[in-house]
C-alpha cells in the first residue's frame, strides 16, 4: 500500500514504535491518539492489535490521548476511530509481525515461511524455537518509519476480529472509579466560575462580600471577565458560585430572538453561500413540483455527567487532565490563550461520563488551567453545573433545509433542489481556531478564526448527508452558511446529518405518496447501490413490513435510510410508533453494513445508542430562548428521553467482510429521526415538518388541516 492510500492517522504519525512497545515482558502496549467516549474504541482496536501480532487479547493494553506518550491522532470524532486509528494500527502491527519473523528467520538461518507465532511465541514447523516477542523486542529496531507493505490478516484467518470481546474499560466502571470526576489528588482545590447565558455579556458587578461569607476559605479568581471561586470545600466553592449567581448583573451581549431557530428567522439571516451540482440536469420538464420546508432546532449536548477538568502548574509544567476528545489540539490551543510554550503544557484524557460531539469538555480544561495558574503547586478541579452545561456548552446548530422536487409523470425526480441554511458545525479548538468560552473573557481574547465549515472532503458540516444516494439524475444542492449567529455553535452527533437526512427521507416518503407508491418499494426504485438495497430490504423483512397498510389509525411504522457522509457505514431504521396524547416509539428495528466489524456486540451497541439519542432529540430536545439568552437551564425545561420511553430495538449488522471498517457512531441518527417523522406522518395522515415532534406541534399541524 502507498503511503498517500495510508489511513490519515498512519500518515501524520509514520514512526513503528509511536505506536507498539513489548513493555513490560509479557505486554503489549498500544499506543493510539483516540480516546475513549463510551464507543468501545479502546477494545476493537486491542482486537486489531492481537489479531495482526498474533497474541492473546489478555496481552494487549491500551494507553491513550496522552501528549507526552502518543500519536497525534487530532480528534476522536466523526465515526473514524476504526477507519483511521484501526486502520493504522492493523499496518503497523502487520509490519512489526512481518519484522520480528524476518529476524528471527535470520537468527535461526531459515525462511520466515517457515514460522508461526502463537500468543507471542515462534514456532518452527510444530516445534516451539524458545523465542517470543519480549525475548527478540532488544534486538529490534522499531524506530523507523512504517512502509505499509506488510499484508494484513485475510478474514478467513481472523480468531480475534469479528468476536464480541469484552469491553477493557468496563471492569473499572462497574467496580472502581475511573471516570476524572472521581480523581481527588492531596492538596486538591475546587473551583466554580461565573457566567452570562447571554453570549459576550459583560459582568458590571456582584456582592463579593457575600461570596466570601458562603464559606471558609473562598478564593476570588479573576481576569478580566473570567470570574471563579476556589476552595479547598466543593461544597464551599459551589455555594460561592450561587451567591454570585445571585447578585451578579450583567451588561451587553448578544440577544436571542425568542424564534431564533424557526425557518423564517433562519432564511432571513445573512448567508456565506456555495452551490454544489451532481449529475446533469436532463432537458425533459416536470410535470409536477413538490417543495417542503424541514427544521431542526438548537439542540445541547445534554450529557448527564458534568465537564470537569484538573489542572496543575508543577515545576514550571502545566498539567491537565480532561476528558477532551482531542488533546494535542486543546495543548496548542491552551498554549496560544495562555501564552505559555506548548512544550510546557501536557494534556491527559481521563474518561468522562460520555461524549458526542464537540461539548464543553475543552473549555472547562481552560477554566482549570486558568486558576491553576494563579495557585501554583496546586491541583485545581473545576467541575461545571447543569445550567453551564445547557447554556455555555456549544450548542448544535439549528438547521432549515428546503426541497424542491421536479417530477416525471411516474412521480420519479428529474430535478432535486436541496437548500440549507445553517450555522457552522465544527469550532473545535486548534492553535488556529481557539474555540474556547474562557478565553472569550479575557482582557486580550484570542481573534475569532474567519467562518469555515467542515470541508466536504472530510465529510462536511452543514452538507454532510445533502447529497441523495438515490439515482437522480441531477441533484442542485445550495449551502447557506449564516456565520453571525448570537450563540455559539459546534459540532453536534452525526452534524448536519440528522437535519439533511430527515429532510431527504421525509421528502421521499412525500414523494412516495404522490406516486400511490409504498415507501420501500419506491425507494428501491430509486436504488442501484446493492449495499444501500440490502440494508432496506433487511430492515424491511425484519419488521414484517407490510406494504399498503391503512393511514390515519395512530399507529404506523416509518422508515429512513442513508449511508452516513455518502462514503461510510449504511443504515435502514424502521420505527413503530403509537400517537395518542404524545408519540410513543413501540419498537424499532435497524440494518447496519459498516463493512468489516471489529467487535460486533460493540458495534450494536453504537447503533442503539444512536437510535435512543436521535429518537429524544426527534420527539423532545429543543433549546429555548427568552429574555435575550438561554432559557433551557434544566432537565424541566430541557427534557431528554426517559429510560421509560425507551423502545425494543433490534439491530442486525449485515455481513460485508471484505469491505474496509467504516464507522457506525452516528449511522441511525439521521434515518432514526426520518423514520420517527414518517411513522408519524402514517399514523396521522399528516405530515410535521419541524423537530421536535412534540404534542404542540402536533396539535397545531392537526388544527392547521381544519
Amino acid at each position: 500500500m502507498t503511503a498517500t492510500a495510508w489511513p490519515r492517522s498512519l500518515i501524520d504519525n509514520p514512526r513503528l514504535d509511536g505506536w507498539i512497545d513489548f513493555s513490560p515482558p509479557g505486554k503489549v502496549r498500544l499506543k493510539i491518539g483516540k480516546v475513549e467516549i463510551g464507543q468501545g474504541v479502546l477494545t476493537a482496536l486491542a482486537q486489531i492489535a492481537a489479531e495482526e501480532l498474533d497474541v492473546s487479547i489478555e496481552r494487549v493494553s491500551v494507553s491513550s490521548g496522552d501528549t507526552e506518550g502518543g500519536p497525534n491522532e487530532l480528534y476522536t470524532a466523526g465515526s473514524l476511530s476504526i477507519e483511521q486509528s484501526g486502520g493504522s494500527v492493523r499496518l503497523v502491527c502487520a509490519e512489526i509481525r512481518q519484522i520480528f519473523l524476518q529476524r528471527l528467520a535470520t537468527e535461526l538461518g531459515c525462511d520466515a515461511r517457515e514460522l508461526a507465532i502463537v500468543d507471542g511465541r515462534f514456532l518452527r514447523g510444530q516445534g516451539d524455537t524458545g523465542r517470543d516477542y519480549w525475548q527478540l523486542a532488544p534486538r529490534v529496531d522499531l524506530a523507523r518509519q512504517a512502509t505499509g507493505t506488510a499484508p494484513v490478516k485475510p478474514p478467513s484467518e481472523f480468531r480475534v476480529i469479528g468476536r464480541n470481546v469484552p469491553r477493557l474499560d468496563l471492569p473499572a466502571k462497574i467496580a472502581g472509579a475511573p471516570f476524572i470526576h472521581d480523581l481527588r489528588p492531596e492538596g486538591l482545590v475546587h473551583a466554580r466560575v461565573l457566567r452570562s447565558s447571554r453570549r459576550g455579556a459583560r459582568l458590571a458587578g456582584f456582592d463579593e462580600g457575600l461570596v466570601r461569607r458562603a464559606g471558609d476559605g473562598i478564593e476570588i479568581v479573576r481576569q478580566g471577565e473570567f470570574v471563579a471561586f476556589a476552595s479547598t470545600s466543593e461544597i464551599a466553592a459551589e455555594a460561592a458560585l450561587a451567591a454570585a449567581r445571585r447578585t451578579a448583573t450583567w451588561t451587553g451581549g448578544a440577544q436571542t430572538a425568542v424564534d431564533a431557530a424557526t425557518p423564517k428567522q433562519m432564511m432571513a439571516q445573512p448567508s456565506l453561500d456555495r452551490v454544489i451540482e451532481i449529475g446533469k440536469a436532463p432537458a425533459q420538464a416536470p410535470t409536477r413540483m413538490l417543495e417542503a420546508i424541514y427544521s431542526r432546532p438548537y439542540l445541547s449536548h445534554a450529557s448527564i455527567g458534568l465537564c470537569c477538568a484538573l489542572a496543575r502548574l508543577r515545576d514550571g509544567r502545566l498539567e491537565v487532565t480532561t476528558h477532551s476528545q482531542g488533546v494535542f489540539p486543546l495543548r496548542a490551543a491552551l498554549a496560544r490563550v495562555l501564552g505559555l510554550d506548548v512544550d510546557r503544557i501536557v494534556v491527559r484524557h481521563q474518561q468522562g461520563a460520555g461524549c458526542y460531539g464537540h461539548n464543553g469538555a475543552d473549555d472547562v480544561a481552560l477554566d482549570a488551567a486558568l486558576v491553576a495558574l494563579r495557585m501554583p503547586g496546586r491541583p485545581v478541579r473545576v467541575q461545571w453545573t447543569r445550567e453551564d452545561e445547557l447554556s455555555v456548552s456549544p450548542l448544535g446548530p439549528a438547521m432549515t433545509v428546503r426541497i424542491r422536487a421536479g417530477l416525471d409523470a411516474a412521480a420519479r425526480p428529474l430535478q432535486w433542489t436541496l437548500e440549507i441554511w445553517s450555522g457552522i458545525h465544527a469550532r473545535r479548538p486548534s492553535a488556529g481556531a481557539v474555540n474556547l468560552v474562557g478565553a472569550e473573557s479575557l482582557p486580550d481574547p484570542p481573534a475569532q478564526p474567519p467562518p469555515v465549515d467542515v470541508p466536504d472532503a472530510a465529510g462536511g458540516g452543514a452538507t454532510r448527508n445533502a447529497v441523495a444516494l438515490y439515482d437522480f439524475p441531477f441533484q442542485h444542492i445550495v449551502h447557506h452558511m449564516v456565520p453571525d449567529l448570537p450563540v455559539r455553535t459546534s459540532a453536534l452527533r452525526a452534524l448536519g446529518a440528522f437535519a439533511n437526512v430527515f429532510a431527504i427521507e421525509s421528502c421521499i416518503d412525500e414523494i412516495a405518496d404522490v406516486a400511490g407508491a409504498d415507501p420501500v418499494a419506491y425507494r428501491l426504485s430509486l436504488l442501484s447501490d446493492p449495499r444501500g438495497r440490502r440494508v432496506i430490504e433487511t430492515a424491511a423483512a425484519m419488521c414484517s413490513w407490510r406494504a399498503g397498510a391503512p393511514v390515519g389509525t395512530g399507529r404506523a411504522m416509518g422508515l429512513g435510510f442513508a449511508r452516513y457522509k455518502g462514503t461510510g457505514g449504511y443504515a435502514a431504521v424502521v420505527v413503530e410508533v403509537a400517537v395518542e396524547d404524545a408519540v410513543r416509539m413501540l419498537r424499532a428495528w435497524c440494518a447496519a453494513d459498516g463493512g468489516l466489524i471489529i467487535n460486533p456486540d460493540g458495534a450494536t451497541n453504537q447503533i442503539e445508542g444512536g437510535i435512543i439519542q436521535a429518537a429524544s432529540w426527534t420527539l423532545k430536545e429543543e433549546v429555548r430562548f427568552a429574555d435575550g439568552g438561554i432559557a433551557t437551564l434544566g432537565w424541566e425545561t430541557y427534557p431528554i428521553l426517559r429510560f421509560t420511553d425507551v423502545p425494543e430495538i433490534d439491530v442486525r449488522l449485515v455481513e460485508a467482510t471484505g469491505v474496509p471498517s467504516s464507522g457506525l457512531g452516528e449511522v441511525a441518527q439521521g434515518p432514526t429521526a426520518a423514520a420517527i417523522g414518517n411513522a408519524v406522518a402514517r399514523a396521522l395522515g399528516i405530515r410535521v415538518r419541524d423537530l421536535p415532534l412534540t404534542r404542540e406541534r402536533i396539535v397545531a399541524a392537526i388544527l392547521a388541516t381544519q
